[in-house]
């Protein structure tokens, strides 16, 4: 093994006869190089686009969340959902009841999703760090209930931040038929006011859709009294996340999902994760081509030591030792472009991270954020390091095994 491995690094690094080898050799170090590099930036774009969004998320979802398997709500006083509420690490337990209605305001109307939460909301989430306006975080006030419409909505609606006239809220009545000849019979009827502020998740399915308001609101828009569409969670400091998941799966058996942030995304995040594999796949094809530069290289190589085969030969190697020397070869190749790549791209994803180098627009806070985010996930640099050698190993193969056979 150390032999092929020794004379393999002296043919890598001497000068041949030909100095187009010598050319051909750097250019493949290069081209792998260069691939591993766009491998490297390009994943960890994705992961820090995949963290900015989960960023937004963490301010209006909850740590955990408990939901029915089966229809949309379940009754509050579950012993299933009372055992998980007073597990004791859990910190803080909120009672959901969410569902779409109508939200009119003067001449302006939108179907939207009412969610009604108890008080405490603004200690289970981050909600108070995506609030605008001049109000505060309130829910009612005496007999008063405050509905905070998303950013988007509000405009939508044309309410701003702080509306002074009642927003009307229309449900469909869920018992009993419709009547056509009285079809506003058929409908419960509520307003809202304006504590003076509304959110900004910077996601549209919540700045668009979404009104928060109380619990209580909602079970009596909707007819649901004593009844929950979700219990929402947050855990004490210090607790074992997974530990305490699978515990409140083993409680909720087949009645009820526990999902933590990432299920309830379900849908968003893997559509990411689809558009970063095929990313890979297609930088992965960039990578191929630039191998084929590695076969030219050894191709020429070992044509050019022709004669130092047939002197190793008659020195006693055999023709798995000439096939190590050659293979060892194309695999250092593979590793040089794979390790300055890595280098290289890990140099330019902490430039971004330091002085977001590369912007989103021209003009500042026209996005979300002004450079493109970056996370550089160490797991995907270690199999970016796998795919290039292994790809490097099946690039150099045929060749070898081809040329080697010649004797002479």
């Amino acid at each position: 093994m150390l032999f092929p491995f020794y004379i393999a690094q002296r043919y890598l690094f001497s000068k041949k006869k030909t100095n187009a080898i010598n050319i051909i050799s750097i250019i493949s170090v290069i081209g792998v190089a260069v691939a591993t590099m766009a491998l490297v930036i390009v994943l960890s774009v994705f992961n820090g686009f995949h963290d900015l969004v989960a960023s937004f998320f963490t301010n209006f979802d909850p740590q955990l969340k408990v939901v029915p398997v089966e229809g949309k709500t379940a009754p509050a006083d579950d012993p299933i959902l009372t055992k998980i509420r007073q597990l004791p690490q859990v910190d803080i337990a909120t009672e959901c009841v969410e569902d779409q209605a109508l939200a009119m305001y003067h001449d302006k109307q939108a179907m939207v999703v009412i969610k009604g939460v108890d008080d405490n909301f603004d200690r289970l989430t981050h909600i108070k760090e995506i609030l605008y306006g001049d109000g505060d975080f309130s829910l009612h006030a005496a007999n008063l209930q405050y509905g905070i419409l998303g950013i988007r909505l509000a405009n939508m609606l044309g309410t701003s931040a702080n509306f002074n006239d009642y927003l009307r809220i229309y449900a469909p009545q869920r018992d009993g038929q419709l009547d056509m000849m009285n079809p506003q019979e058929g409908f419960v009827a509520d307003s809202l006011l304006s504590p003076g502020v509304v959110f900004a998740v910077n996601q549209s399915k919540y700045d668009r859709n979404y009104i928060l308001t109380s619990v209580t609101f909602a079970r009596l828009l909707f007819n649901q009294d004593g009844m929950l569409s979700s219990l929402e969670l947050r855990l004490k400091d210090g607790s074992d996340f997974e530990a305490v998941k699978n515990e409140m799966k083993q409680i909720a058996g087949t009645k009820y999902k526990v999902l933590d942030r990432f299920e309830q995304q379900a849908d968003t995040f893997k559509i990411m994760q689809i558009e970063k594999f095929m990313a890979y796949i297609f930088l992965t094809f960039i990578l191929i081509v630039a191998c084929f530069n590695i076969i030219g290289s050894l191709s020429m190589l070992i044509i050019d030591k022709k004669k130092d085969v047939v002197t190793l030969r008659n020195l006693g190697a055999d023709d798995r030792q000439i096939k190590r020397i050659f293979l060892f070869e194309g695999r250092m190749i593979s590793a040089l472009g794979a390790l300055l790549g890595i280098g290289l791209g890990l140099l330019l994803c902490w430039l971004q991270q330091t002085y977001g180098l590369v912007k989103m627009g021209e003009r500042s806070g026209s996005f979300i954020v002004n450079a493109y985010p970056v996370s550089v996930h160490y797991t995907d640099v270690v199999f970016i390091f796998i795919t290039v050698m292994a790809v490097g190993w099946i690039a150099v193969w045929y060749p070898v095994r081809y040329f080697t056979r010649l004797k002479e």
